[in-house]
C-alpha cells in the first residue's frame, strides 16, 4: 500500500498548520488507494543542521537525524502543509529537509499552503527545493488564505470548496508515487 505523510511544516507556537494538517488526514483518510500518517517536525526536535557530512553522504551521526531519516524514509511520497514566512516556507521545514537527502529521491510531493496569499509563495519556494532532491511535485495545490478560510486569522474554518482542492492534489501525489515506485525498487 502507498504511504503518504501529511509532514506539519512549522514549530512556531501557535501554528495553524496543525489544525489545517489534521483536515488534510481526516479528507485522506477516507480513501482506500493509500495509507496516510501525519508527521509532525516539532516531534523531532532538529537543531539547525548539526550533521558533519553532506546529507547527500548517509552518512549520520546524530540520533535524531537517524529517527528523522527511518520516519522520511518510510514514505512513498509527502503532502507539505506549509506556512508562508516572507515569501518563503519556514525555517524550521527547510532546515528539516535539509537534513535528508537520498531519502526524499524518486518520491512525489504535494502542498497545502496558508498565509495572506494562500502559501503561494511559499509553495514555489518548496517546488524549487524539491527539484534538487529529485521529488516530482504535482500540479494541483491547496491555496487557504487566512482572510477567508481562517477566522480571525487563526481558528481554522476552511471554505467547503477547498475539500476538492486537496482531493486533487491527493490524487496527483498517489499517482505520482506509484509511478517512480519503479525507481525506488532499483
Amino acid at each position: 500500500m502507498t504511504k503518504i505523510a501529511i509532514i506539519i511544516g512549522s514549530t512556531r507556537p501557535g501554528r495553524n498548520g496543525e489544525a489545517v494538517a489534521r483536515w488534510v488526514h481526516r479528507i485522506a483518510k477516507e480513501r482506500t488507494d493509500a495509507e496516510f500518517e501525519i508527521v509532525d517536525i516539532a516531534d523531532y526536535n532538529l537543531p539547525l543542521l548539526d550533521e558533519p557530512m553532506s546529507p547527500a553522504t548517509g552518512q549520520y551521526t546524530k540520533a535524531h537525524t537517524k529517527k528523522w531519516s527511518g520516519k522520511i524514509a518510510s514514505f512513498d511520497g509527502y503532502i507539505f502543509v506549509t506556512p508562508e514566512y516572507n515569501h518563503a516556507t519556514s525555517g524550521a521545514l527547510k532546515n528539516a529537509i535539509d537534513y535528508l537527502y537520498n531519502e526524499w529521491n524518486n518520491k512525489a510531493a504535494g502542498f497545502v499552503g496558508y498565509g495572506a496569499a494562500g502559501g503561494i509563495s511559499a509553495v514555489e519556494n518548496l517546488r524549487l527545493i524539491m527539484g534538487e532532491l529529485q521529488v516530482a511535485d504535482v500540479r494541483a495545490q491547496v491555496r487557504l488564505s487566512l482572510f477567508t478560510d481562517f477566522e480571525n486569522f487563526s481558528e481554522f474554518k476552511p471554505a467547503s470548496y477547498q475539500v476538492s482542492s486537496v482531493e486533487a492534489m491527493i490524487d496527483q501525489v498517489i499517482a505520482w508515487s506509484d509511478a517512480l515506485s519503479v525507481l525506488r525498487q532499483n
